[in-house]
């Protein structure tokens, strides 16, 4: 057969996103037939990611996706084995990629999601997509956790891609700027719930015991002691309570603060971390 063309091997890597070598291979292997020359390099990828597929991986970064038409975003976590691929842009792309998929299809757990044809190509699968990245980089790959809210939406992804927030809000309509300010500040400041509601009383209640027991420890009267204890849970509601938290880009105005002039109220956050335990 003839030999194989610089142009045909550019083509094939441009599909695929494989190495020059194994594209010039796998068409050498395919006498030339781009179609076979695609399939041979997806199975190749297929065995190293099931090769790989025991190993552990400890790092990973947040996906997030947003489609304002359609109201609706997701936040995903892709965990991978070292911190220099997750930082990587095949990597990157990979956990947009899945973040979008998670937003417009809709799977319920990880292993829906893998089995489901990939958004932007029908006729492969998702964990066809992530063979790709696989197959490129030879570590293993997969989706750790995942969530989807549909609503106003907004989203934020820290610089190192290793803490993302999703937030959902009601109300006529929202500044996407407003929306990603909140989730930077929740990023930042980790409130433990976004209204005091959502608290476990009991929580609440051994919170409470402390301010007590360091308010006593004061010496102050009795009806002081109850005072400062209470004045003690203010200030830890206004810690870890979204709404209550003053807004760390302009600490004059609280987070319920800065919604409410927006005519809008909090619905849910979702702050992901890599690595932490759901």
């Amino acid at each position: 057969m003839s030999t194989i063309s610089a142009a045909a091997v550019n083509a094939l890597r441009k599909r695929t996103n494989a190495p020059m070598m194994e594209c010039k291979a796998a068409l050498t292997e395919a006498e030339g037939d781009m179609e076979k020359a695609v399939d041979i390099l997806r199975k190749k990828n297929a065995a190293i990611q099931a090769k790989k597929g025991e190993r552990e991986t400890a790092e990973g970064r947040i996906g997030i996706f947003i489609d304002p038409a359609k109201q609706v975003g997701a936040i995903i976590e892709v965990r991978c084995e070292s911190a220099p691929v997750a930082k990587s842009e095949p990597f990157i792309r990979l956990a947009q990629d899945l973040a979008k998929q998670v937003a417009l299809k809709e799977p319920t757990t990880t292993e829906a999601l893998l089995a489901q044809p990939f958004v932007d190509d029908p006729k492969r699968t998702v964990n066809d997509r992530i063979g790709d990245t696989v197959g490129l980089i030879r570590e293993n790959m997969k989706p750790a956790r995942m969530a989807r809210l549909q609503g106003l939406i907004g989203g934020y992804t820290h610089h190192d891609g290793m803490v993302g927030v999703l937030l959902q809000v009601e109300g006529a309509k929202a500044d996407p700027q407003l929306l990603s300010d909140i989730c930077m500040h929740i990023t930042a400041l980790n409130p433990v719930a976004a209204q005091r509601e959502e608290i476990d009383p009991a929580l609440i209640e051994r919170e409470r015991e402390i301010a007590k027991t360091q308010a006593a420890a004061t010496g102050k009267p009795a009806n002081l002691v109850e005072k400062i204890a209470e004045g003690k849970l203010k200030t830890w509601f206004a810690a870890n309570v979204l709404v209550e938290q003053p807004f760390v880009k302009d600490d004059s105005k609280t987070v319920g603060e800065l919604l409410k002039a927006a005519g809008l109220k909090i619905v849910k956050f979702i702050r992901y971390r890599v690595g932490e335990v759901s």
